[in-house]
């Protein structure tokens, strides 16, 4: 018998990014700005499904700034 594990995110565990990885690439950018209007208004835990357009504005692409998943 042999198991798989899933190679991304699945619908019980959806992907997160964490915020401060955002607003420390928008940083290191040089986008302060930027990166104190995501800190104010963005939720701790960013859902990049619900946020899809924020970050292609923003150019991020979430798979770069994903959360490592927990085993």
């Amino acid at each position: 018998m042999s198991s798989t594990v899933a190679d991304g995110p699945t619908r019980e565990h959806p992907m997160r990014i964490a915020r401060h990885r955002i607003v420390s690439t928008l940083r290191e950018r040089g986008q302060q700005a930027r990166a104190d209007w995501v800190e104010r208004e963005l939720p701790e835990r960013v859902d990049p499904a619900k946020h899809t357009g924020l970050l292609a504005t923003l150019r991020l692409d979430p798979a770069d700034l994903a959360d490592a998943p927990s085993p």
